[in-house]
């Protein structure tokens, strides 16, 4: 058993096809300065989560800030994904997410995980009425 607050090479979403799947048929919403675009399915094998961050180099040419950024945005992922998992779990679906960093500052990581929370709540809030076609 892995611990709740791990982000494991298994949630993470990688592979070309499968980025590329997310874009063309998922949803987005802009959370500023996190821009969530994410795709929903029924529960397969996999995790029940898959996440993808990225900070374009088109607004931070520096890789060492583009790096912090991507790391402060998993980090509060990863500390506050347990309930959201959770959520999925019970509601039989598998999410792949990918969240993209907008901004052009450089945020601290409280706005940033003030933002994500916010973020992760609005998908439980989309999640909300495919639950209820499930049943």
């Amino acid at each position: 058993m892995e611990h709740p607050n791990s982000f494991p090479k298994s949630e993470h979403l990688y592979g070309e096809k499968r980025i590329a799947r997310v874009f063309t048929q998922g949803e987005a919403f802009i959370c500023y300065p996190l821009r969530v675009v994410f795709l929903i399915d029924k529960k397969s094998d996999t995790e029940p989560v898959q996440v993808m961050v990225s900070v374009p180099k088109k607004r931070f040419k520096r890789a060492v800030k583009r790096n912090r950024i991507k790391r402060l945005m998993r980090e509060a992922y990863r500390l506050n994904k347990e309930s959201f998992v959770q959520n999925l779990i019970e509601k039989q679906l598998q999410i792949q997410i990918a969240f993209n960093y907008v901004s052009d500052e450089e945020l601290d990581f409280i706005a940033i995980e003030k933002k994500m929370k916010i973020a992760l709540q609005k998908l439980i809030e989309k999640i909300e009425p495919l639950s209820d076609l499930n049943c």
